[in-house]
């Protein structure tokens, strides 16, 4: 039955496509071709007109849009037009447009683009509007847009399609709109204090400045593979090195690792380098930057996030990585004086370690582990170890720790600042350290970058720096739970993988797609167990739905993915799979698959995994073939399998 209702449901689609292209083939038969206009003379905007009806009523003006509504009454009838700004009803009757215009309009579609001639006016109910004259058709819409009330919900669709989101969700378009004014509001304010912005190349032999996987390019005219830069770090040291004091860019980075609410693998970031200071002035700097911006665009420099409150307001809380433990961890790293110690303690909090990481570096991840999570309020954590900042000043005095502070708010990073390391020697000893990791099988150290070398060895002033990450400062000022929201065009897995084409896929209903039969003749599986499991043993082992309702990469780690599973029960269970090189978390967020919920909890990066995920594993081609095992979302969570 549910089949027969899809079917029907389909061909009522395709009927109704059909119709529009033989709408649009009448008027290109009669001369009537909208797509031969070229230009509409707009005077007004929808929410202009309604802010100033007073000096406008009565007056004859142009509006533009896509028509969202339309309500047919005999001899008169109403439409309502989405600009920019918003909408506005119109009315449109026989005896103001004339006969045959009035019929021509009765044939539109919604989701056509109109433009409108006419008198501004009130009704009865006391609606601004229009008292049309003339309606243009200026383009036919050949698609349908998804129905008026429920509008596009499928998160994925208006990810893909962000055209169609924009058009029947008004609060997305308002996201973007914020977004262009932070940017814009970000550039008056260096703009005033004496910054530079400048640009610097995204191709580059040698991606360095940052800790992440390069993406990887040829260039055909020279011969060459290069990089996408992964940091804008070691271009604009250089232009400090010139001479140029204050200097900044706004622009996107590429980092070839794995997407989820925080992280996509191109995103915009912006760093900024001044002469002559230190991180504390980057400190300041961050603060009044923050506050401005808030204020320019939101009014107000009190924020709201998923129903938190954070006042930047406020004198911002500035505290030691050190300290940060030792208070979220009860951990006192100032007591903990070799590698070994550091281990043991790490084995007793259950912090897990690669044995690569050195005495810092453990003392990050209890960071990572106990703190981030509670620096809700505007934070600057501060003093990290060497280990993980080899383009740093070292503390005078302290020669473990650099000048450097990491900016938090809601539990995220949002900045990272130094004061910079401006001596050629120390950075040619961390460079060559750098190079060890990377040899260790450390695929995000940097490479020792000869030319920046140079660049320091010719001279370059005490220098403050810093880098913001522009999506998730959107992000807490639109109140946005995803970085996919608030970029306009997020990166998508391909929905045709063989020919990495993105396919459209239609906003109401895709089209009829008969499945191609999977060849298996090269698949190898392996043997059956010969072993006799006990029924009684086997039967013990509760597998049940559960549904997925959020999905996240583990930080540190390439393999794991962090399950969020509603199990039928009050409480939200936690699964950590390895299957991180099969899916993308945003992939299997609200399907429906299959785990053994009464395993004892196992302990995996730090986190307690209660339970496993039932996936099928076969060989092809030489290489494990993985397909986690999902079933149909009507079955309810906490449904068990017998």
């Amino acid at each position: 039955m549910a089949q027969q209702q899809k079917n029907a449901q389909e061909q009522d689609i395709n009927q109704l496509l059909k119709v529009r292209r033989e709408k649009l083939a009448d008027l290109q038969a009669n001369g009537k071709n909208p797509f031969e206009i070229v230009k509409y003379d707009v005077t007004h905007h929808s929410q202009e007109i309604k802010d100033n009806f007073e000096s406008l009523e009565g007056q004859t003006v142009n509006i533009a849009g896509r028509m969202m509504s339309k309500r047919v009454m005999g001899k008169a009838s109403f439409c309502n037009v989405q600009d920019l700004q918003g909408g506005i009803q119109s009315y449109v009757a026989r005896d103001g447009v004339g006969e045959e215009p009035y019929k021509d309009f009765k044939k539109m579609d919604i989701g056509d683009i109109v433009g409108i001639r006419g008198e501004v006016f009130k009704t009865k109910t006391g609606e601004i509007s229009l008292h049309a004259a003339e309606v243009t058709l200026l383009s036919k819409s050949l698609q349908i847009l998804p129905e008026k009330f429920h509008g596009l919900t499928n998160t994925d669709l208006r990810y893909r399609q962000r055209y169609v989101d924009l058009i029947m969700n008004a609060e997305v378009k308002d996201t973007f709109i914020k977004r262009s004014q932070i940017i814009s509001a970000i550039r008056r304010y260096l703009g005033q204090e004496g910054f530079l912005e400048v640009e610097t190349p995204m191709l580059v032999s040698n991606a360095g400045g940052a800790a992440a996987r390069p993406f990887e390019t040829h260039f055909n005219a020279l011969d060459e593979d290069f990089k996408l830069r992964i940091s804008l770090e070691l271009y604009l040291k250089r232009l400090i090195v010139g001479g140029m004091e204050r200097v900044y860019e706004i622009g996107r980075v590429f980092r070839n690792e794995g997407l989820d609410t925080r992280h996509n693998p191109e995103f915009t970031l912006m760093e900024l380098y001044q002469a002559y200071t230190d991180y504390n002035g980057m400190m300041d700097l961050t603060e009044n930057l923050y506050r401005f911006v808030a204020q320019e665009v939101l009014g107000t420099t009190t924020i709201t996030y998923n129903g938190v409150e954070m006042d930047l307001g406020k004198p911002f809380e500035r505290i030691t990585m050190l300290d940060a433990v030792k208070k979220y961890a009860g951990v006192d790293f100032n007591e903990i004086h070799t590698l070994e110690e550091a281990r043991a303690a790490a084995r007793e909090h259950h912090v897990a370690f690669e044995e690569r990481h050195k005495k810092g570096d453990i003392l990050s991840l209890f960071f990572e582990e106990f703190a981030e999570e509670h620096l809700i309020q505007p934070t600057f954590v501060m003093d990290h170890p060497i280990e993980i900042s080899p383009l740093t000043k070292k503390k005078p005095g302290n020669p473990e720790y650099v000048e450097r502070f990491e900016f938090f708010m809601n539990g995220w990073e949002l900045a990272n600042a130094y004061s910079e390391l401006n001596d050629p020697i120390d950075q040619r000893e961390r460079f060559q350290a750098q190079e060890e990791l990377l040899a260790q099988g450390d695929e995000e150290a940097n490479h020792t970058d000869e030319d920046f070398l140079n660049a320091l060895e010719i001279g370059m002033p005490p220098t403050g720096g810093i880098g913001f990450g522009i999506d998730r400062m959107v992000m807490l000022l639109t109140d946005s739970a995803a970085i996919r929201d608030v970029l306009l065009f997020p990166t998508m897995k391909s929905l045709d993988t063989k020919k990495g084409e993105a396919k459209a896929e239609k906003a109401v209903a895709p089209e009829v797609k008969t499945e191609e039969k999977p060849d298996f003749s090269n698949v190898k599986i392996e043997p059956l167990f010969e072993e006799v499991v006990d029924f009684d043993t086997f039967s013990k082992s509760d597998f049940r739905a559960v549904k997925i309702e959020a999905c996240e990469a583990v930080p540190k780690s390439k393999k794991l993915l962090k399950f969020t599973l509603n199990d039928g029960t009050d409480r939200k269970r936690t699964i950590l799979s390895g299957i991180h090189e099969y899916y993308e978390p945003e992939e299997l967020v609200g399907k429906t698959a299959i785990a053994i919920v009464n395993l004892p909890p196992r302990k995996m990066m730090g986190v307690d995994s209660e339970g496993m995920l039932i996936s099928a594993v076969h060989e092809e081609e030489g290489r494990e073939g993985l397909n986690l095992l999902m079933v149909d979302d009507r079955i309810p969570a906490g449904a068990k399998l017998y």
